[in-house]
C-alpha cells in the first residue's frame, strides 16, 4: 500500500470486540491477567500485553504500530512530548564520562538540554559545523557515543548531508540519531538516508492541527543495547510515555497526515517565492528556493517538498516586532506546522534566555522572523504579510 493509505488501513494488534474503525480511548490503568504465568510473561516483556499504561496502553500501542508500519523500523515508543522522546534518547545512549556530537544549530531547548542538563550529570557535548565531514571525522574520538542533528535546523534551515554522515559514524560504530520533525517520515525514508534513531516531536505534523503533544523514538533495530535500554529501563523510570487521549487524537492526525503536509509544502513554497519580490524583506529562507544553499541536497534527501517552516529577514529587532504586531489573520504564536500559519520571532523568544553572544554563534539573528506555514488560502497569507510590511 501507498503510505497514504496505509497510515488509514493498518490493523489493531488485537481486534476491537465491538469493531470500531477507531480504535477506542482505554483510560485505564492497569490490566487483568487470565493467571500468575502470563502477568509474569507481560511484565518481562516476553509477550506483547499491556501490563500498565505508564509503560503501555493498547491506545497509544496501537498509535505506535502505524507509525513502525509506516517506517519499516524495529520498535517506536511515543512519548508525552517531543523534548521527552529527545531527552529519553541521550539518556539511553550516553552515561557518565561519554560526549555528544552535535551542531550549535539547535532548537533553543534541545541546545540547552544537551550543553546545560546533561553535563550536570557528566556528559559531555561536542559541537562542531555538521555540514564540514572533516571536521565531523576529526571530532569523533573514542568518548564519543552518538553523532545528533536537526534534518532541517529551526531556525536557521541549515540541512546536513546524512548519508555521509552515516557512514562516518559507521567507522566508528556509533548511531546517528536525528531529530526529523521538519519533514514528515511519509515523505523519506531516514532509515534508507543512514539514520539508526529517529526523534519526531509528533505534535507538529501528526496531531493534525496543535490537537495534542507528543513525541516518538523510532528505532531502526541496529543497536539492540539501545532498544533495550530505551523499552526497559527509560520507559520504566523516567515515566514519560504517551497519555491514551493524546495517541488517540495522534492516530487521528496521522491518517490525514500526508493530505494535510502536501497543501502546507506547497503553500510555503509559493508563499517563499512570492516574498521574495517583497521589498522590505532583505532574505527570504527556505530549502524550496532553487538559490538555497541546501536546495539540491534537500531535494536529494527529502524529494520534491520542502517542509512548511521558512525565514524573513527585516532590518532590525523593532521592525521584526513592528511586522509581527500588524499581523491580522497569521498568529502571534509559537509552535510549528499547526493548521493555522504562526510567525514568532526567535531571538526574544525560544532563544531569549540566551545572550547575545551566544546567539550569534547559533546564528540565530535579531532581524529574522519565523513562520511556520499553515492550512489557508495562500493568496490570503500573502496579502496579510503584505499589509503587515507595509
Amino acid at each position: 500500500m501507498k503510505k497514504q493509505t496505509q497510515a488509514i488501513h493498518t490493523s489493531y494488534h488485537r481486534p476491537d470486540p465491538y469493531g470500531a474503525l477507531s480504535v477506542p480511548i482505554y483510560h485505564a490503568v492497569a490490566y487483568e491477567f487470565p493467571d500468575a504465568q502470563e502477568m509474569s510473561d507481560a511484565f518481562c516483556g516476553r509477550i506483547d500485553a499491556p501490563d500498565y499504561s505508564r509503560v503501555e496502553n493498547p491506545t497509544v500501542t496501537h498509535f505506535e504500530h502505524r507509525v513502525k508500519a509506516l517506517t519499516g523500523a524495529e520498535d517506536v515508543i511515543a512519548f508525552n512530548s517531543g523534548m521527552a522522546a529527545i531527552s529519553n534518547a541521550m539518556m539511553a545512549l550516553t552515561q557518565s564520562g561519554r560526549k555528544l556530537l552535535s551542531s550549535r544549530h539547535l532548537f533553543g531547548n534541545t541546545f540547552s538540554l544537551l550543553t546545560q542538563t546533561l553535563s550536570r550529570f557528566g556528559v559531555g557535548t561536542k559541537l562542531c559545523d555538521l555540514t564540514d565531514l572533516e571536521a565531523v571525522r576529526q571530532a569523533v574520538d573514542d568518548s564519543v557515543c552518538c553523532i545528533f542533528l536537526e534534518i532541517v535546523t529551526n531556525p536557521q534551515l541549515e540541512v546536513a548531508d546524512l548519508k555521509a554522515l552515516a557512514a562516518v559514524a559507521r567507522e566508528r560504530g556509533i548511531p546517528l540519531v536525528a531529530d526529523t520533525t521538519a519533514i514528515p517520515f511519509t515523505q523519506f525514508s531516514a532509515k534508507e538516508l543512514g539514520v539508526d534513531i529517529e526523534i519526531v516531536s509528533s505534535t507538529k505534523y501528526i496531531s493534525g492541527g496543535a490537537t495534542s503533544l507528543g513525541g516518538l523514538i523510532i528505532d531502526y533495530g541496529r543497536f539492540p543495547a539501545f532498544r533495550q535500554r530505551i523499552r526497559f529501563e527509560m520507559l520504566f523510570n523516567l515515566g514519560a510515555y504517551m497519555t491514551p487521549q493524546a495517541a488517540y487524537m495522534q492516530t487521528l492526525g496521522l491518517e490525514t497526515l500526508d493530505a494535510r503536509y502536501r497543501v502546507q509544502a506547497q503553500n510555503a513554497q509559493t508563499l517563499a517565492e512570492r516574498l521574495t519580490t517583497l521589498e522590505p524583506i532583505r532574505h527570504v529562507n527556505y530549502i524550496g528556493l532553487p538559490t538555497n544553499a541546501y536546495y539540491s541536497l534537500a531535494r536529494e534527501q527529502f524529494g520534491p517538498t520542502s517542509g512548511a517552516m521558512l525565514t524573513i529577514e527585516l532590518a532590525d529587532r523593532e521592525a521584526c516586532f513592528r511586522f509581527i504586531n500588524r499581523l491580522q489573520l497569521i498568529h502571534r504564536a509559537t509552535n510549528l506546522f499547526d493548521n493555522r500559519t504562526l510567525a514568532i520571532h526567535p531571538a526574544s523568544t525560544i532563544f531569549g534566555n540566551f545572550p547575545p553572544h551566544q546567539r550569534a554563534r547559533m546564528g540565530v539573528s535579531d532581524s529574522v522572523v519565523r513562520i511556520s506555514v499553515g492550512l489557508e488560502a495562500v493568496d490570503d497569507l500573502f496579502a496579510d504579510i503584505r499589509q503587515a510590511l507595509s
